[in-house]
């Protein structure tokens, strides 16, 4: 079987190469889904840089709401002009690879497995789960150190490590009137220590959780009929505390069709309710993998919640407009090289991009918040 000859390629058919591993990625990528360019998506995706005198960064801008109140009647408008407030957020950019090696030209012929399609595959799925991954630790507020499932990452050499990304320091704990948590019927202020094993997500949250985003200003995203639509991320495990849960059911079942068709019995890993939409997916954060502990690591990285780090927990995700910024800055870099001779082929896949949870100053009550999502600490 012929090694895949990237010298060969013209610069269309590379590029081609390239869009279509990107085609790959993208479709793979859970969170690409709800990506756009403009204000109204769930992931604002800044596709150009802006020039400035410190050089090109990625850069989204939040508009804030006016605040006065106007003129009335013949009153003077002029000198009396509100100026608009923007926020203007930087998007730290670097660039992710990964790359894989064949044995060599003898373990190739013998091979069945077409080395470039299979490579494509290998790496579209790497590049599109690790930005997933990202995606969900910089929403849910939680280091690039750990996993998505509260267990510590390993610690390599420096530049092996998603903890060594340029944008890896701006991920921010969520801000006080964006962190809640739920406490037996209700939602309060989010304290992962004060979690307990009974704290599971029920439809009464949800319901309560839209009506306190609204009371915080976070703008869902226009739908068609102008309704606003909010997305709520849950782990597998929240997921079917929803499922088992009498309200939830009754009001999944009776607003949907009846029969097979039901998303119930058709098993989907997403629900609309009450103008939220449920999504099922196994990133979210949760510690499943975390270390059991005692009340002296309550609080620590790394340990379940609870009082006594014995509570498996999870961070459901509230998301409105806004809530996540992303630079996706040009093509995938595709290169391959040869090793010992030419006897070994391996192909590379490099990435820039950034992401950023955007933040403001919320009007409401004067203080920098998270701008377009609540983090709903729950058991699991």
């Amino acid at each position: 079987m012929a090694l895949t000859n990237f010298a060969a390629l013209t610069s269309e058919q590379l590029t081609a190469w390239s869009r279509d591993f990107w085609r790959v990625a993208r479709n793979m990528s859970f969170v690409n889904q709800f990506a756009g360019s403009g204000s109204n998506a769930m992931i604002q995706r800044v596709t150009e840089l802006t020039k400035s005198d410190k050089g090109t960064k990625a850069v989204i801008t939040l508009l804030a709401d006016m605040s006065g109140d106007g003129v009335t009647g013949d009153s003077t408008l002029e000198g009396n002009e509100e100026a608009l407030r923007a926020y203007d957020i930087t998007i730290e950019l670097d660039q992710l690879r990964f790359a894989n090696r064949i044995a060599g030209r003898l373990a190739d012929q013998k091979s069945v497995v077409n080395f470039r399609e299979q490579s494509r595959d290998a790496l579209a799925y790497a590049m599109a789960d690790r930005m997933d991954q990202l995606a969900f630790l910089t929403l849910a507020g939680v280091a690039y150190t750990h996993k998505t499932n509260g267990g510590l990452r390993s610690v390599l050499s420096a530049g092996q490590n998603l903890s060594n990304l340029e944008f890896a320091s701006d991920v921010s704990a969520p801000t006080g009137a964006r962190h809640r948590r739920v406490s037996g019927t209700s939602i309060v202020a989010g304290d992962t220590t004060a979690v307990t094993a009974s704290d599971k997500l029920a439809y009464r949250h949800i319901v309560d959780l839209k009506a306190y985003a609204k009371d915080q200003y976070i703008r869902g995203i226009r739908s068609a009929g102008n309704d606003e639509v909010f997305h709520l991320f849950v782990t597998p495990q929240q997921m079917a505390s929803l499922k088992l849960d009498s309200d939830f059911l009754a009001n999944v079942r009776n607003a949907a069709v009846r029969g097979p068709s039901n998303q119930l019995f058709a098993g989907s890993s997403s629900l609309m309710v009450d103008g939220v939409m449920v999504h099922e997916f196994r990133h979210v954060f949760n510690t499943s993998g975390a270390t059991t502990g005692t009340s002296a690591n309550a609080g620590a990285a790394g340990y379940k919640w609870g009082a006594n780090a014995n509570v498996i927990g999870a961070r459901a995700l509230f998301c409105g407009a806004q809530a996540l910024a992303m630079a996706d800055i040009g093509m995938p870099e595709i290169v391959e090289d040869t090793f010992d001779y030419q006897n070994q082929s391996g192909i590379s896949i490099g990435k820039i991009f950034g992401l950023r949870k955007p933040k403001y100053q919320a009007d409401y009550n004067g203080s920098v918040q998270d701008f377009g999502v609540i983090a709903l600490d729950t058991a699991q």
